[in-house]
């Protein structure tokens, strides 16, 4: 369903290895994972495209609790990859034990993805 919303829209995107779907959405790469026992939860995880040193973490922790606290989506947190990088991920993740229609999987989509790019540029602004 998630690969049907996305041709539906004319989104590009591929499947990874672990066939997880992902695509690039201005310049930020966003994944959508479907999660727990029965994959009834709805991940949609936004992997900013800025690259931030070790030293910038405790402004991002900033960053991230001013959008946490005045933003409602996506949910953002710092990550220290295992290089030494810093960056910032955003996620909107949903609950769909019951079901989802296609509209509604549509709307969790575009709600990820426009809330995940609108992070990445108010991140931009904090890069420069």
């Amino acid at each position: 369903m998630i690969k049907a919303s996305l041709d539906k829209r004319g989104f590009a995107y591929f499947v990874d290895a672990d066939g997880d779907v992902a695509g690039n959405f201005q310049g930020n790469l966003i994944y959508f994972f479907l999660l727990g026992q029965n994959k009834e939860m709805l991940q949609i995880r936004a992997m900013m495209q800025h690259v931030f040193k070790v030293e910038d973490v405790p402004r991002l922790y900033e960053f991230c609790n001013t959008w946490n606290r005045d933003q409602l989506w996506p949910k953002a947190y710092v990550q220290v990859t295992d290089d030494g990088a810093v960056v910032v991920v955003g996620e909107v993740s949903t609950d769909w034990e019951r079901g989802i229609t296609p509209e509604q999987l549509d709307q969790a989509l575009i709600c990820g993805i426009a809330t995940g790019c609108k992070l990445g540029e108010a991140l931009a602004e904090l890069k420069y």
